[in-house]
């Protein structure tokens, strides 16, 4: 396929280079420079959205929030501009499920297709392939961009119509959140009780209590490692549409609450571009304790 691809950050670069593996013709454009390994492999940076739009047959965004996402779309030379019809717009950005729905009604008055397809797995996933992919939209459209979304993913689960796959990426974090604090507690506790840490982890690997959270971001905060994989800040946006939502839904939700106002304590002690595991630094503040290895 002719294929688009908007945003060529940590996650975007890897996964349009997948895709140029892949066999597929990719039209490139980034806030910043077009990576130069990807010219190499055979993309072609292009001037704007709008002439990224012209060119492919399906368009991918991966950009950091719903403005960016708003203004890649509908701004002055956006992808509406140059929008070929029948073209399938494929949002895999986080944003919110309510501007997802305006998003997708606007683009397909103007002769597309819209499917949301936001990801979890951060820089390591996107680097091996190895995404979960959330997807909303129509049947047709869905299976369309099967066969590009398979080249990034090694899950691809269409939840259901347009803005699905957005309220899917919404709980995902909300659970990744909240396994984080409690991984955070978990070992802030062992290593004050005067216990090593990274034996407490390794017992309870093998119990109950494991997870991926466990093994990768528990191992963070024993080493201290919290270059980012995916930052605060964009935890942050993602936990923020949890709560708006929640807020329309007439839905409490206290555990995610306490999430987002750690990750603040984190932000005010200038950690908002660290990895989200740095988390722990808000409880380790609080208990005047760090977890040591």
């Amino acid at each position: 396929m002719d294929v688009g691809f908007i945003g060529l950050g940590i996650m975007g670069a890897p996964m349009a280079g997948h895709l140029i593996a892949g066999g597929h013709s990719l039209h490139l454009k980034s806030r910043r420079r077009v990576p130069e390994a990807l010219v190499a492999a055979g993309g072609r940076p292009c001037a704007s959205a709008a002439e990224v739009a012209a060119r492919a047959e399906v368009v991918i965004l991966m950009v950091p929030d719903t403005p960016d996402v708003e203004a890649v779309l509908f701004g002055a030379g956006g992808v509406a501009e140059g929008l070929r019809p029948g073209c399938v717009v494929v949002d895999m950005s986080s944003i919110s499920p309510i501007a997802t729905r305006d998003f997708a009604a606007r683009i397909e008055a103007a002769g597309g297709h819209y499917v949301d397809a936001p990801v979890s797995g951060g820089e390591v996933g996107a680097k091996n392939a190895a995404l979960s992919i959330m997807v909303g939209g129509s049947e047709e459209a869905v299976a369309r961009v099967g066969p590009l979304l398979d080249l990034m993913g090694k899950s691809v689960t269409h939840v259901g119509g347009t803005g699905a796959g957005q309220v899917a990426k919404v709980a995902n974090q909300i659970i990744v959140a909240l396994t984080i604090e409690a991984v955070a507690e978990g070992l802030l506790f062992a290593s004050k009780a005067g216990a090593d840490p990274a034996k407490v982890r390794q017992a309870i690997t093998g119990g109950l209590a494991t997870s991926r959270i466990l093994e990768l971001h528990g191992e963070r905060m024993i080493t201290r490692r919290f270059d980012p994989g995916f930052r605060i800040a964009l935890h942050q946006k993602d936990l923020n549409l949890a709560l708006e939502g929640a807020r329309s839904l007439g839905l409490s939700l206290p555990g995610t609450a306490l999430a987002q106002q750690l990750f603040s304590a984190c932000a005010a002690n200038g950690a908002g571009g660290q990895d989200h595991s740095a988390l722990v630094r808000a409880l380790e503040i609080l208990g005047n304790h760090e977890v040591a290895g």
